[in-house]
């Protein structure tokens, strides 16, 4: 234990200083060694998550030894061995995870004193130079020793006020990771609320005369925690910061991305990182257009076969025609095909599809896709339900061509996919997910160009949680997004909208926008693009939440 190291650490924090450090989960001790040459206050070794053995922290703890910096060690658990042996190979003091009650407080503060005020057994270990200062190591050691608890549970907050009487408590530390996790928002570093819910919790325990602490993510972020008051902010982990410095070179010669959490670089789900500004190729030379049912044209396909438009020619949409297609009970559409490609996704009821005689029945968010000129008819089969699609066309203004020809009938199998080369089939119960697109939220590609080779257009079905997201965005061609089932927040460079009930955003190409579920119950999306993938160039937060400057109205 450095105890002069410990006295000059909160001498800093009674002064209102901050002192800043780093979260190490590398093996190499020379990390620790290169925190400890630039002057950091404190270090801490993950002893928790990652692959750190005991030989590596003992390492570690080496590298700190005779310096200034505070070295502390995040135990797995509270544990009264793990402890011992942590104080023992001569760290300064522990990390404690997930502390919730003052009593589970009070017991690691015991674990970490010698009798009669705790258990820590004496050890013949570096702590104690080996049996040789006995005497001057256990005098000093109980007023001296550091216990950092960790603040990362919903479950801690009625308890935080008794938490802070606790006697040998300097430092709380927040996990806003797991904070938000057990609030329900997994995934999510801060979610909604948790940020606010974490700085009401900062100043109760400065009011108590204690201190709080957590990593930051950005440098931009460390300033704004140090201005908050958290007079023990991390500048990142070991790994963090490394990848943080790739990511800056990396973006230096435009090969940034973010990697997939399969680490696989052929994973097609992988995340581009955020540019600072939409790029100068991608102005936009026309303005969002919300269209609800209400305002939608509806026109009669067929006897009991109508459809409202909801993105087309009439709103400037280019390459791309959405809309909701009413059947009524027993309601038929004659064979027909188009010169492009069409999506046909059930949000109530059931239908039946025939393409070229082979026949599937569709169930609510089952999808088929139909490639140009392939004939298809639809019919509802129930007598007394009216069925709800949601179709898409990859034109502006569809054309379509009636069929004479007979088709021998051929009823596919419940759990068909398809024809290989012709009409694709999405089962929604059994299609595959993808959940690295935004946090909170799950979404199912039902076609592109590598799904269904030729088509020209891409899209699928998301389903955010409360909280679930998208980061800011454009693209460099048109979009339909029709929120089927809940609430959405649409931002729009600094323009908010409301969607429910089928209402649909037209974002044409290069306005930056995202998605948000405000709500407290799930929210579900049918998306279209006008281009064969679904590509997107995310941006900085800033440019979806701040009016854009541009000539595209002129």
């Amino acid at each position: 234990m450095k105890t002069e190291a410990l006295k000059r650490f909160r001498a800093q924090l009674a002064r209102d200083e901050p002192v800043c450090g780093l979260w190490v989960t590398l093996e190499s001790a020379s990390v620790t060694e290169m925190a400890v040459a630039l002057g950091l206050d404190w270090v801490v070794i993950d002893a928790e998550h990652g692959h750190l053995g005991w030989k590596d922290i003992n390492e570690h703890v080496r590298a700190a030894l005779r310096s200034d910096t505070v070295l502390l060690i995040r135990l797995a658990e509270r544990s009264t061995s793990l402890t011992k042996r942590a104080l023992d190979i001569g760290a300064d003091g522990i990390v404690i995870p997930w502390m919730e009650t003052a009593e589970e407080l009070r017991e690691a503060v015991r674990d970490c004193r010698y009798p009669p005020e705790g258990r820590r057994g004496i050890g013949g270990e570096r702590a104690t130079v080996w049996g040789q200062c006995f005497t001057q190591h256990t005098a000093e050691s109980n007023d001296n020793v550091m216990v950092v608890p960790l603040i990362e549970s919903v479950g801690a907050i009625p308890n935080v006020a008794e938490m802070c009487e606790v006697d040998g408590i300097d430092v709380f530390f927040f996990g806003p990771a797991d904070f938000s996790a057990t609030a329900g928002f997994r995934g999510q570093w801060e979610g909604p609320g948790i940020a606010e819910q974490i700085l009401k919790l900062k100043d109760m325990i400065k009011s108590a005369g204690r201190h709080c602490g957590l990593l930051a993510t950005s440098i931009d972020n460390l300033n704004e925690r140090i201005e908050q008051g958290f007079r023990m902010p991390g500048l990142g982990a070991d790994t963090g910061l490394l990848c943080r410095s790739l990511h800056q070179s990396l973006q230096a010669v435009n090969r940034d991305h973010q990697p997939a959490t399969s680490l696989d670089p052929r994973d097609g789900h992988s995340l581009q990182l955020p540019l600072a500004q939409p790029p100068d190729h991608m102005q936009p030379d026309r303005d969002e257009i919300i269209t609800t049912l209400d305002d939608s044209e509806s026109t009669e396909l067929q006897s009991g076969v109508t459809i409202r438009t909801l993105v087309g020619d009439f709103n400037t949409a280019r390459n791309l025609t959405t809309g909701i297609v009413t059947f009524a009970p027993n309601a038929f559409l004659d064979c027909h095909r188009h010169p492009c490609s069409e999506s046909i996704t059930v949000l109530d009821g059931e239908i039946h599809v025939t393409i070229e005689g082979r026949g599937y029945r569709l169930g609510p968010l089952d999808n088929i896709v139909i490639p140009r000129w392939l004939p298809h008819a639809a019919r509802n089969p129930d007598s007394t339900t009216t069925v709800r699609l949601h179709i898409a066309m990859s034109m502006s203004v569809p054309e379509r061509e009636l069929v004479r020809r007979e088709f021998a009938h051929t009823e596919m199998p419940t759990d068909s996919t398809g024809r290989s080369g012709a009409e694709r089939v999405n089962r929604f119960e059994s299609a595959p997910r993808s959940f690295g697109v935004g946090p909170g939220a799950e979404f199912v590609d039902f076609f592109n160009t590598d799904l269904v080779p030729g088509i020209e257009m891409s899209g699928g079905f998301a389903r955010f949680q409360p909280g679930g997201r998208l980061p800011a965005h454009l693209h460099d061609f048109d979009e339909s997004i029709c929120i089927t089932d809940g609430h959405a927040n649409c931002l729009v460079e600094g323009r908010r909208y409301s969607l429910n009930g089928c209402a649909t955003a037209m974002v044409p190409r290069g306005r930056v926008h995202y998605f948000v579920n405000d709500s407290s119950r799930t929210m579900d999306m049918i998306w279209v693009y006008a281009g064969p993938l679904p590509d997107r160039v995310v941006v900085d937060e800033r440019c979806g939440t701040e009016e854009r400057t541009d000539e595209s109205n002129n």
